[in-house]
């Protein structure tokens, strides 16, 4: 019971942590270290043949490293009580993302203020897709995608995952993520080597992905929009990124996707949603008030999780 409610005060003050500190660059951050773990893998297995091999089995050893690391880590200090709560508190601060994205957003649309250029620039901080040539209303567009797709990325799934299986749950999700959004593209360089750990994302945010929306809905009294997610939450390249996006494209009454550049190809996004409309400023105040609600409902299901698979 005594580790149960270490845990459970590691989930509150890692989240407080990062809706006061957001992600401050000045601290060293293990997905950091993530990503040159995986860009040495890269650099190394992904050429000449048997490319989708080699990118399975770096992704598997870096999940299965990045676990066994942190479990190892957990069993030596559980003895030590108040080392165990900080580092365990430190670590899930540090996998969450929600604060940094909201402000991110709200900058893109300040940004589109100032210029199309200033926008475009703030919204390639955020977005995979190409933004040289994006108009104000896709800018904005992009970035209120992202704010709903990473609400789940950023702060549901990893939540999730501590509930689940702890430090080494969210840690390793962490991974799994940080090898999507760096190998995870269907692209002539990424697409044989990064197909596995593109699967196993897909794998780990199935349920978040789902909760995240039902959560969205919730917060905003719009259950009567899940019809609407069950319908769209499907018409996505991404088996999990569409449902989030559903739910605020619903509560928004706009319609996301389209047509999108990635690495100068041309990518079709099924539309989500059937309404077009010119967003201004009411749309991403709207938006981030959804997410903090969101990431707060999150929390004490998170502790509900905790205790409840304890008490099992």
């Amino acid at each position: 019971m005594a580790t149960t409610i270490l845990k459970m005060i590691s989930a509150c003050i890692g989240w407080i942590c990062d809706r006061i500190f957001g992600d401050p660059s000045y601290l060293p951050h293990p997905v950091v270290g993530f990503g040159k773990s995986i860009a040495f893998f890269e650099k190394k297995f992904n050429n000449g043949t048997r490319r989708k091999s080699k990118g399975a089995l770096s992704a598997i050893f870096l999940i299965c490293a990045t676990f066994l690391t942190a479990a190892i880590l957990i069993h030596y200090l559980s003895p030590y009580p108040l080392v165990y709560s900080i580092i365990s508190s430190i670590i899930v601060f540090f996998c969450l993302a929600g604060k940094t994205l909201e402000k991110e957003v709200l900058d893109t649309f300040k940004a589109c203020e100032k210029s199309l250029e200033d926008g475009r620039k703030q919204v390639a901080r955020i977005v995979g897709r190409d933004t040289n040539e994006l108009s104000e209303q896709e800018i904005k567009a992009a970035a209120l995608e992202t704010l709903s797709e990473n609400l789940s990325d950023g702060v549901i799934a990893p939540l999730f995952w501590y509930a689940i299986l702890g430090v080494p749950g969210i840690l390793t999700y962490k991974m799994i993520n940080t090898l999507d959004s760096m190998i995870g593209y269907r692209n002539e360089r990424y697409h044989q080597f990064g197909m596995i750990a593109a699967k196993i994302d897909d794998c780990a945010n199935y349920i978040p992905a789902r909760i995240t929306a039902i959560i969205m809905l919730t917060v905003s009294l719009r259950l009567d929009l899940l019809p609407f997610v069950r319908k769209y939450g499907r018409c996505h390249l991404s088996p999990n990124s569409g449902y989030p996006e559903a739910a605020l494209a619903g509560i928004l009454n706009c319609r996301f996707g389209g047509p999108h550049y990635y690495f100068g190809k041309n990518v079709y996004k099924p539309y989500i949603g059937n309404h077009e409309k010119t967003f201004d400023f009411n749309d991403v105040r709207k938006a981030v008030s959804i997410n903090r609600k969101s990431e707060l409902f999150m929390l004490f299901l998170t502790l509900g999780l905790i205790y409840a698979i304890s008490y099992i």
